[in-house]
């Protein structure tokens, strides 16, 4: 047969439909149809009765079979074009490169696969992969992008394609599985159970690409805060340059005037003395001119002239009296103290100044409150808006919940902090004795109970009527040059500050500093116990109303 006359046979027709490779010593059965002889030896081995398998003729015996010559030499032909096809079109293919998946069906250099079947669990290059795209048997074949250990995709214990999925087991199994192992389990295709995964990866991927941006608006929120806290910085740093520079211009001009002071006195005494000394030495100058007229005349020869100007010369001229004249140094007692008062007069109006302007910063910081009933003291009594709390003489009764303070007239708030920053305003007025802060949520609330930080209370009180405490660990006692009506409370929580402001005149009373906040912070209220009718009036949580 010659070369022109191959090329018009088709690929098809040199393969057998049983290895689905070119044929390897051909054999015809009775029947016509062509196989490798080993291939269709093996499956008459195996299957009786001998049967073709294209056509389905069952044979009474086993045909002797003897190889086709011709369609042998022709399979050679056609092996021999497809192996120079191949390898002319190598030269174009990509070589397969540590990483990729090799061509299972090229020999000698490995050319890069383009597609894996889950039929034949092979991978194929451009080349190798043609039948499974031209002939109709193989385009059945299910193909995937190339893959590595296609053996890792059959069942390990019946050698078939794991081609089927066990929900009830989660894993995949084959045809086989599911009438043994996996008779009575909800078995799908895989392809279904791919879906479904698939699907949920989708929603996963979903919930991860919501995470990301929740965290990269979490990112956008701590840049935001860092350029606040700088804006606040640079704020800070400007007010203090400016209150500092005024104190020091301050200082300056109050030593000026404290110096001049001293050397104008001294140059009044210096002017004074030199006045006194102008005044004697020219009394010292008549003197000694009027000495000099004496001497003269005692010398004198001429009895008429001598006794003629005796008598004027002879008494000393009248001068001032200096006995008493003195000159006292200048008292400077005092000038020193009085300086530093007008210094510290000038301190103090720029303090109430800083203390206005940080009180109208954390009022800023308001939030609005309400008394919380359920740990309320039984004598407790709270309005029916939750904004006022005094102390009744009649102890109530209600459920001694873990919440409750049983022996301390306390009650806490419904609103709780565990960052940040919050303030508010309570009208104490007219009240004898009260009790302000915030405490933890953890806080023993049975029995006797000492305020301190250390077992969760950050407190100042006013007890006595006139005498206040801050409830640090000992007490400390706060000098107040006025009595607070309403006084404001701020919480930094990051900062550990809890600080206590009189609104009115705008003063700073005591802050609590360094403090370490673990837990929940509610704001604590105590109206103290009614002592003979002269603590009933309310504390009262107040509006913030911002100081101008």
């Amino acid at each position: 047969m010659s070369a022109a006359a191959s090329c018009l046979l088709t690929e098809d027709q040199f393969l057998c439909s049983i290895c689905l490779d070119v044929f390897t010593d051909p054999v015809s059965t009775p029947c016509g149809h062509n196989f490798c002889k080993t291939c269709i030896t093996e499956h008459w081995d195996i299957n009786v009765p001998y049967q073709c398998p294209n056509c389905k003729e069952v044979f009474g015996s086993r045909p002797q079979l003897r190889v086709n010559t011709f369609i042998s030499g022709m399979a050679a032909q056609f092996r021999q074009s497809a192996q120079q096809k191949a390898s002319s079109s190598s030269s174009e293919q990509q070589v397969s490169k540590p990483g990729e998946v090799p061509c299972d069906v090229c020999t000698g250099t490995k050319l890069k696969a383009l597609k894996s079947c889950l039929v034949c669990l092979e991978s194929y290059c451009e080349t190798h992969l043609e039948p499974h795209l031209t002939r109709p048997a193989l385009k059945r074949h299910q193909l995937i992008e190339p893959v590595e250990n296609l053996e890792d995709r059959m069942c390990t214990e019946h050698d078939k394609l794991l081609e089927l999925f066990c929900k009830t087991d989660q894993m995949c199994v084959c045809m086989v599985c599911t009438v043994s192992d996996h008779k009575t389990h909800n078995v799908v295709p895989l392809k279904e159970e791919y879906e479904g995964k698939k699907a949920e990866l989708g929603k996963t991927d979903a919930e991860i690409q919501q995470m990301i941006q929740k965290k990269r608006l979490k990112i956008e929120e701590i840049k935001h805060s860092v350029e606040l806290s700088k804006e606040d910085a640079d704020r800070e740093i400007a007010d203090g340059v400016q209150v500092f520079t005024a104190l020091k211009e301050s200082v300056e001009r109050s030593q000026a005037e404290l110096m001049d002071t001293i050397k104008e006195k001294q140059r009044k005494t210096e002017k004074q003395a030199e006045g006194f000394i102008k005044e004697l030495e020219q009394d010292i100058s008549d003197l000694k001119k009027r000495s000099t007229e004496v001497e003269q005349l005692s010398q004198s020869e001429d009895h008429l002239h001598l006794l003629q100007s005796f008598t004027s010369l002879n008494t000393a001229p009248p001068t001032k009296d200096w006995t008493e004249v003195r000159v006292r140094p200048p008292s400077y007692e005092g000038t020193v103290v009085r300086a530093v008062s007008q210094l510290e007069e000038t301190l103090s109006k720029q303090m109430e100044k800083l203390f206005e302007a940080e009180l109208k910063r954390v009022q800023q910081s308001a939030v609005d409150l309400t008394l919380d009933p359920d740990t309320a003291h039984p004598r407790l009594i709270l309005s029916d808006d939750g904004k006022q709390v005094s102390c009744g003489n009649v102890k109530k009764k209600l459920p001694d919940n873990p919440e409750r303070f049983d022996t301390c007239a306390n009650v806490l708030a419904k609103q709780s902090f565990y960052s940040g920053r919050f303030y508010y305003e309570v009208q104490v007025k007219g009240k004898a004795k009260w009790n302000l802060g915030v405490a933890r949520e953890s806080i023993n609330r049975k029995g006797h109970i000492t305020l301190k930080p250390q077992n969760g209370y950050w407190t100042i009180w006013l007890r006595n009527e006139n005498e206040y405490e801050a409830l640090a660990d000992p007490a400390v006692r706060i000098s107040l040059k006025s009595r607070p009506e309403k006084v404001g409370v701020f919480v930094d929580y990051e900062e550990g500050l809890v600080s206590f402001h009189d609104v009115d005149a705008a003063a700073l009373i005591y802050s609590f500093t360094g403090c370490c906040f673990t837990e929940k912070l509610y704001p604590y209220f105590s109206p103290c116990f009614n002592r003979s009718g002269k603590n009933f009036t309310p504390l009262i949580i107040s509006p913030v109303s911002h100081t101008e």
